[in-house]
């Protein structure tokens, strides 16, 4: 079987009620705290950069909604231990991650950090505060969707309340342990941490959460939803420690379930985005998360009818325990980048000029990102260890029927990857290639991307055996702006780069996805730029054929007997115009294999979930390169 080797084994007892809410929000060797710079100094650096891969948000029992409704009570050490190979103790068995991440960040809310878990000590402050007593008596009873939901309602309520001063100095305390941990497993070279928190701002259920990420090993108090629940200020507040020295960037994630909200043409007070906005957002907003357990924020098959695959892992529901939808415009990464464009065209600055990411937000404190490591999004079966019962997998695959649709765990997905190029895996390295967007985004697998445009470039340059090299002497990386080109009649052209994870399927094509202003209106358009076989696009449609499948949905298993193990290309834009503003970057699609949920079926002598893909192209995507009129 050519799927990715999975090292989970065992059971899991799964918690009911705390399993349906979990889609809602989805040793070895330690060096001690303050890595010498020696040690750094030391680690070889290579100038044409490595591929790293790591999740920059993950959530532990210190997170409320965790430990409160899903029952999580791995702490950030667990979560780190596991991210680097080591096997843990998870719910009473040992479990181990497949294969190490290359760098992790513990992303736990913000908001009363690592106060609701002290419940498990009946003699604690928390439990015997007035809030610990109301908290458990909002959540008891929540056996079945109904009362899953009132309880949720309930909790929520509670938890936008101010802490009195001693639960205060519950949640500093967990902090100061959050930065220990992530300084403590810090190991240059080899494993990279980030201190890092998620803002969890949601005015009316719309997600506008960020994802808060530090440079250094020191951190100040989390800025938090409480202080404000506007963007706006989060970015204010990180201009201000950047000044009393601690570097940091904020990442949105899960626009698609932001009701518009994200990427809007507004400010959130409703105001005509303008200079200030848009040069603040960009300075701290490098990034945007493409893709996570909670669905894939690329693009809506509302959004762009014409791409055949914009229908991947559709999560548009709002994030609260309601079936209430999230409006697509404004939502989405394509859309916001377009957007970007076109009030760049009006006000001269691109608030929406970021690279991209992907993300587990997973909230079982363990990172998984394997389709075969996935048992949906709940207490148990997210932890990348224990598989479900039979009992347990035909719940999890049955709840489509008789769940919210925004509650159902069939639509989550495993947790994506965050791939860099850096010189080497070290905090400094892997956080300056964050700043410059030279980063892409996966669904799990470890499948390498490059993408480099210029003018001019040689048609050979991609055959040469130097050719990395040569297209950083001559070209800019993902992330980058197109050089000035003084020669209107040139189109750009770029260097085009894939090979497949040697665990994963083989790829299917690489697309260039074009977006372009134009009298401000967004444009778009898709380009089949390499692909594997002897397939040749319809005369009249411009389609390429699909690649085929080999899965076998009796036995869950495929073969990459079709498909190509590495594709790259010249491509030059054949309608390129020098007069309008435009981004582009990559999508790389590897050949169909089964979804979780299909082998989770397979493995339990289940039938295959109607209603759902029973196979998915896993996928890349990379961060884009722009152009701008001289």
């Amino acid at each position: 079987m050519d799927m990715r080797k999975s090292k989970i084994s065992g059971k899991v007892s799964l918690l009911a009620a705390a399993a349906y809410f979990s889609a809602l929000t989805g040793g070895g060797f330690a060096l001690a705290a303050d890595p010498t710079a020696t040690a750094v100094a030391a680690i070889p650096a290579n100038p044409l950069r490595n591929a790293y891969y790591g999740d920059l948000h993950l959530h532990t029992t210190y997170s409320f909604d965790a430990y409160v409704l899903m029952g999580t009570k791995a702490d950030p050490e667990t979560a780190y231990r596991f991210g680097r190979g080591e096997p843990v103790e998870y719910l009473g068995q040992m479990v181990q991650r497949g294969e190490p991440l290359d760098f992790l960040a513990v992303t736990d809310h913000a908001e009363n950090m690592g106060v609701f878990n002290q419940l498990e000590d009946p003699n604690s402050v928390v439990s015997k505060s007035e809030l610990g007593k109301a908290l458990k008596d909002a959540t008891s009873g929540a056996h079945n969707p109904r009362d899953l939901v009132e309880a949720t309602k309930r909790f929520f309520a509670l938890r936008e309340q101010k802490l009195p001063p001693e639960l205060q100095a519950v949640s500093a305390s967990a902090w100061d342990r959050e930065v220990s941990m992530a300084n403590r497993y810090y190991q240059p070279g080899k494993f990279t941490t980030f201190i890092g928190y998620e803002w969890t701002s949601m005015p009316g259920g719309a997600n506008l959460h960020r994802n808060v990420i530090f440079k250094g090993d020191a951190a100040p108090a989390p800025f938090t939803s409480m202080d404000s629940s506007d963007p706006e200020d989060l970015w204010a507040w990180l201009e201000k420690i950047r000044k009393q020295g601690y570097e940091a960037i904020a990442i949105p994630h899960n626009g698609n379930a932001s009701n518009g909200l994200m990427y809007d043409w507004t400010t959130l007070d409703g105001r005509p985005i303008d200079r200030a906005y848009a040069e603040l957002r960009q300075a701290n907003e490098p990034l945007s998360e493409m893709s996570q357990n909670k669905g894939s924020s690329e693009t809506h098959p509302l959004l762009s009818p014409n791409d055949e695959f914009a229908n991947y892992e559709i999560f548009d529901h709002l994030l609260a325990a309601t079936v209430a939808p999230s409006k697509p415009q404004g939502s989405y990464v394509r859309d916001a980048l377009s957007r970007g464009l076109v009030l760049q065209r009006i006000i001269g600055v691109n608030p929406y000029k970021f690279g991209v990411e992907g993300g587990s937000d997973l909230h079982g404190a363990l990172s998984v990102s394997s389709q075969a490591d996935y048992a949906g999004n709940m207490a148990g079966a997210n932890l990348g260890g224990g598989r479900p019962t039979k009992e347990q997998a035909a719940g999890i695959l049955g709840t489509a029927g008789n769940m919210p649709g925004s509650l159902t765990p069939m639509i989550t997905t495993a947790g994506n990857l965050t791939g860099v190029w850096a010189e080497s895996n070290t905090r400094e390295s892997i956080y300056n290639a964050l700043r410059r967007k030279e980063t892409f985004a996966t669904t799990g697998t470890k499948l390498k991307v490059r993408f480099f445009g210029g003018w001019n470039l040689d048609k050979t340059l991609v055959k040469q055996g130097d050719w990395v090299k040569a297209a950083y002497d001559v070209a800019v990386p993902m992330g980058g702006d197109l050089p000035a080109n003084t020669n209107r009649a040139t189109a750009p052209s770029f260097a085009v780069w894939a090979v497949k994870d040697p665990n994963a399927g083989n790829l299917d094509r690489i697309q260039v996805i074009k977006v372009w202003e134009e009298n401000n209106h967004q444009k778009e358009k898709i380009f089949d730029v390499a692909w594997s076989g002897h397939r040749k696009p319809d005369a009249k449609t411009g389609k390429l054929p699909a690649v085929g499948t080999t899965v076998d949905l009796h036995t869950g298993k495929y073969t990459n007997t079709i498909g190509a193990a590495e594709l790259k290309t010249v491509w030059t834009d054949p309608e390129f115009d020098p007069e309008r503003l435009a981004a582009y970057y990559l999508r790389v699609l590897e050949i169909p294999t089964p979804r979780w949920s299909t082998l989770l079926a397979v493995q339990n002598g289940l039938p295959i979930p109607k209603g759902f893909d029973a196979t998915e192209q896993q996928r890349a995507w990379s961060s884009p390169i722009w152009y701008t009129p001289k």
